[in-house]
């Protein structure tokens, strides 16, 4: 039986976070029917004004603050800190991502909150945790995929260090953080007790080289860079066809002798540089040599059908348009159609996650800034209008403005 209620339906987040990790976890708590209540400063969260830009609006900004209500508070003010602390004290979750030591300045931290409200889950961000001989540093997902032994695992193996496609030390801390904050709630039910959840993107990003760090667990050793193969199996990786490439998948003998059979060389399976999967990572090249002059006449779209026919894990290398694009995508809904701010639509990635028990998830346009500033603090504070404005006369609140915020208070 399907229910109306989504599974956060009734968790209200106050979102003090900007930019991409702690945007990102709290986005992934309103898809999930969370109230997510976004707090900006006068100028705005800094991704408001980084492009890609359509319908007037940032795209990254879009993408990460779908599903909230934006509140303008100058933190920097007395009132305003009253303003937030009296929201956070009828909340049930804080995101933020300030530098540590910056949200206690602000009259927001941890303990002043949690003192007020003992039950709140309190996720902080931040480019090295709140604790460690580095926690003062600010981070970018460039430093921290630099200093997390990614850039070094990754590119050819005589080429470069090279970045990951994309920002993935800053997705993944908010992939984790949102975790964090699940987790919490599940255990307050229990304890009727909060807790601050402390997230590291520089422990988040090695947690997600998960592979990396088993091996040097295990044999003390640091994974060389290997391009576009794998480190322990093949033939699994990267090859090139006719008019592009396609990757292939191969972990037993039964698959690599069905692939033997597909490139027209059956012999290769008693072959003794190929007996194994270890034997095959050590001829690499050979192998590589052969399943290559089989494809160099074929283009990727006849070898993907002759060794997807044999029962070979194998794709072709889409970009991400055509990875969007596709009819699989489409159908599993990651792209959703939204009404923009300008009354025309556009596309929001949506939540991965399906519930059997529960209708689709919730994707709704980012706010305009300070949107709903006077509603928030009417429904939720019980403040009048005569209230709201005064404190907008003063510079308190705004629902209008621009500028830029201070980059060293960022993690």
């Amino acid at each position: 039986m399907t229910v109306s209620r989504l599974p956060l339906d009734g968790i209200r987040v106050i979102d003090f976070s900007r930019v991409l990790a702690g945007p990102l976890c709290s986005a992934l708590l309103g898809d999930l029917g969370a109230d997510v209540i976004k707090i900006e400063p006068p100028g705005g969260d800094d991704y408001r004004a980084i492009g890609p830009f359509a319908h007037g609006e940032s795209g990254l900004f879009s993408a990460m603050n779908r599903n909230k209500r934006s509140v303008v508070i100058d933190l920097k003010t007395a009132d305003g800190q009253m303003l937030a602390q009296s929201l956070c004290a009828q909340a049930d979750v804080v995101v933020e991502n300030f530098r540590p030591g910056v949200a206690q300045r602000l009259g927001i931290g941890y303990e002043a909150l949690s003192a007020r409200n003992p039950a709140l889950i309190y996720a902080s961000v931040s480019g090295f945790g709140q604790s460690g001989p580095e926690s003062h540093r600010p981070a970018y997902d460039i430093i921290l995929q630099a200093l997390c032994g990614l850039m070094d695992a990754t590119g050819a193996p005589d080429g470069e260090p090279t970045l990951v496609g994309d920002s993935v030390s800053d997705a993944i801390s908010g992939i984790f953080a949102s975790w964090g904050v699940l987790a919490a709630l599940v255990a307050r039910d229990r304890t009727g007790e909060g807790t601050h959840v402390d997230v590291s993107m520089f422990d988040a990003t090695l947690s997600l080289t998960a592979a990396l760090v088993a091996r040097y667990a295990a044999t003390g050793v640091a994974q060389s860079r290997v391009g576009n193969r794998h480190p322990t199996s093949a033939p699994f990786g990267a090859y090139r066809a006719s008019d592009g490439h396609f990757v292939v998948a191969v972990l037993n003998n039964k698959l690599f002798s069905r692939l033997a059979d597909a490139i027209g060389h059956p012999e290769l399976a008693d072959d003794p540089r190929f007996a194994n999967d270890t034997s095959r990572c050590t001829h690499e090249a050979a192998l590589r040599a052969c399943i290559e002059r089989w494809a160099a006449t074929r283009p990727v779209d006849e070898v993907n059908k002759a060794l997807g026919d044999a029962g070979i894990p194998v794709a072709p290398i889409q970009t991400i348009r055509q990875a969007l694009d596709s009819e699989h995508a489409r159908t599993r809904g990651l792209l959703v159609e939204t009404d923009a701010a300008d009354g025309s639509t556009s596309r929001l990635p949506a939540q991965p996650l399906k519930f059997s028990a529960y209708p689709k998830t919730c994707t709704t346009r980012a706010p305009r800034l300070g949107e709903h500033t006077s509603s928030v603090l009417a429904d939720v504070l019980g403040l009048d209008s005569n209230t709201i404005a005064a404190f907008a006369a003063n510079g308190i609140v705004r629902t209008n403005d621009t500028g830029k915020l201070q980059e060293n208070d960022l993690a």
